[in-house]
């Protein structure tokens, strides 16, 4: 590849209006919970981020824009995921790779179809270190107008750092704010 693939890169992040719509939301939730803010879409089994927004005391590092990660196993993919009926979801998690990650990852498919039905039903995901070893975040869903899922936000932090407790009592929060805020502009 050459660097002529970031302009074909950008024209889909302009032109995206997941993105469009999404990235004041993500600069705002960033900036009142002084943290790290993203935006993910699905991609068969994969989660990509294609928006982020990070305050400037942050050090901004991890997943940039066009990272990827198994949807089964990150809070984003987790929310997207709540999409499905449950036989549909149960037929995918079946198919699809559900290698470990971390020691953490939960990779049994009947499992993951309880967790995602419970995430589903509680309106938010919470991974705890199972995509990466020492991180924990929580995600809600982007709905368009129609309450169709299209996309998920999330926020995280170092285990060290941020306890599960905050991601619910803070983040959380923000997260439904923004993904409230934009439901009736999304087509």
């Amino acid at each position: 590849m050459t660097p002529h693939v970031l302009t074909l890169a950008g024209s889909f992040l302009q032109s995206n209006q997941v993105v469009t719509v999404l990235q004041p939301v993500l600069d705002r939730i960033a900036t009142a919970a002084q943290e790290i803010a993203s935006l993910a879409l699905l991609d068969g089994d994969d989660v990509v981020f294609v928006a982020r927004s990070s305050p400037t005391r942050v050090f901004s590092a991890g997943l940039d824009i066009g990272y990827r990660l198994p949807a089964f196993c990150t809070s984003v993919g987790r929310a997207m995921l709540g999409r499905l009926d449950d036989a549909e979801l149960a037929a995918r998690l079946k198919a699809m790779r559900r290698d470990p990650v971390t020691p953490q990852t939960v990779t049994d498919p009947k499992k993951l179809l309880a967790t995602i039905i419970a995430d589903r039903a509680q309106g938010y995901s919470l991974v705890d270190r199972e995509a990466e070893p020492h991180f924990r975040s929580i995600s809600v869903p982007v709905r368009r107008y129609d309450g169709t899922i299209v996309a998920a936000i999330n926020m995280g932090g170092h285990v060290d750092r941020v306890p599960a407790r905050e991601l619910i009592d803070r983040f959380l929060p923000l997260l439904r704010e923004g993904a409230e805020d934009v439901k009736s502009r999304l087509l």
